[in-house]
């Protein structure tokens, strides 16, 4: 495919055809002569591929040379660093997401934030970062908002001003314009390893210890319902990533988000996505709606992205009604109060059914809670893995097995802790044993 037929009229710098002769338009001169350079360099490149019909392959090698002959021609000196930017930003431009595409390519960077032309933020290390990245103005953020999301079938305008996408990583966009983006187009990408984090990666990080591994790989292989729970940005798309992938591989996986973000090496694997309306306000998809179709598709695991309103409902009576190992996340500052958060989403389904009603639905339905946290240091814990034991009059029964303890802050700033668990034994350790999964009674041997 051609790199101008992929680009269509998304491109950031150029316009759509008037007619045969005028195909592309120039910006006006900013303030900056270097932006106006760019901005010219960035048009000759266009016309140039667009009559040689080019396509992107060794595209870094024919943006330089263009660039050579359009210095020449316009008698334009700079220096070598100074035309290597140059020809880093046109390239950015054509075949990335416009000043952003370094910081996606930085590995160090977990999420970016842009605020306006000249506010973007990074999260590094758990911590935002103010970078000097710059876009050239308001029009600008939102043509690369239309660069990510056209591909997807989605748009942004001012009928519809917000809009959740993903980038071909999988990484996690969300987008907001004015008018209800007072300060301008808003971007928020939260970006994902290329290489999908391990169970191991999350022992090394100290998010989990090897004893806490072994339990919940034994409880996914158990089949046994769990849910993620944690605070925004604790990271639980990536535990879900992990405990995904302890389902062995002869299992039918069926995946619903609202962007596709899970990355599930499983052969037997089937994705869905949700579509939110067309310019009419028709051909709504929602997570409910993909719910509902994935019980029809024999399923041997149903995982939900993450629960956030009425499709709790269906997701307790798939976890009720024999599919079971069913896994999703959810907002929520800890296990309690990812329950009261179920009984709110699943009356958000519109049925007027009594709480106690509810709580046997939530206290049959779900095994385990695993919640984390992002702690004042940025680094991320599991802080509680918790069973649900059942119903008591009308109170959900919950026990801790596992928990981190906080103990102090060290003289660098970082939380210090353990890990430590209980000295209770699970009530579905005998369901465990039963599937030949035996596991050490030290596993679970307390300090208190």
């Amino acid at each position: 495919m051609s790199l101008l037929k992929r680009l269509g009229n998304n491109d950031p710098l150029i316009d759509k055809p008037q007619s045969s002769t005028k195909i592309l338009k120039t910006y006006q001169p900013q303030k900056r002569t270097g932006n106006d350079l760019e901005s010219r360099l960035h048009n000759y490149v266009i016309e140039e591929i667009q009559k040689k019909n080019q396509n992107e392959e060794n595209i870094d090698q024919k943006i330089y040379e263009l660039a050579e002959s359009f210095l020449d021609e316009q008698s334009v000196a700079v220096s070598f660093e100074e035309k290597r930017e140059l020809v880093g930003a046109v390239k950015n431009e054509l075949v990335g997401f416009g000043p952003i595409t370094p910081l996606l390519h930085d590995p160090a960077v977990t999420e970016i934030m842009v605020n306006g032309p000249n506010d973007v933020y990074v999260e590094k290390k758990g911590k935002l970062i103010k970078t000097d990245v710059q876009f050239k103005d308001n029009g600008h953020i939102t043509r690369i908002i239309e660069k990510i999301v056209t591909p997807l079938g989605r748009r942004i305008d001012e009928s519809s001003p917000m809009v959740d996408a993903r980038l071909p990583d999988g990484s996690r966009v969300n987008a907001i314009i004015p008018p209800l983006a007072i300060n301008g187009p808003t971007i928020t990408i939260r970006k994902f390893s290329e290489t999908p984090f391990t169970i191991q990666d999350f022992i090394r990080f100290g998010t989990l210890t090897d004893e806490m591994a072994e339990f919940l790989k034994a409880c996914v292989s158990s089949k046994l319902n769990i849910l993620v729970s944690g605070n925004t940005g604790s990271g639980k798309t990536s535990m879900l990533n992990v405990l995904s992938s302890f389902i062995p591989s002869d299992e039918r996986i069926v995946t619903i988000e609202d962007a596709a973000e899970l990355q599930l090496s499983q052969p037997h694997l089937v994705t869905l996505e949700s579509r939110p309306p067309n310019i009419e306000g028709e051909g709504e998809i929602t997570i409910r709606d993909l719910v509902r179709n994935a019980l029809r598709m024999r399923p041997d695991r149903i995982i939900v992205g993450e629960v956030r309103s009425s499709e709790a409902l269906d997701m307790l009576q798939a976890m009720n009604t024999g599919h079971d190992g069913s896994l999703s996340t959810g907002h929520a500052n800890s296990p309690r109060d990812l329950l009261s958060r179920l009984e709110t989403m699943v009356l958000m389904a519109g049925f007027d059914l009594p709480v106690k009603a509810i709580r046997e639905q939530i206290a049959g339905a779900v095994d385990l809670i695993i919640h984390q946290s992002r702690l004042k240091d940025g680094t991320r814990k599991v802080t509680h893995i918790t069973e649900v034991l059942g119903l008591e009059g009308d109170i959900v029964v919950l026990q801790d097995l596992f928990l981190f303890k906080e103990t102090g802050v060290g003289y660098d700033g970082h939380v210090l802790g353990r890990f430590s668990p209980t000295g209770i034994r699970p009530k579905f350790a005998d369901l465990l044993e039963s599937k030949g999964i035996k596991l050490s009674s030290a596993l679970f041997q307390g300090e208190w």
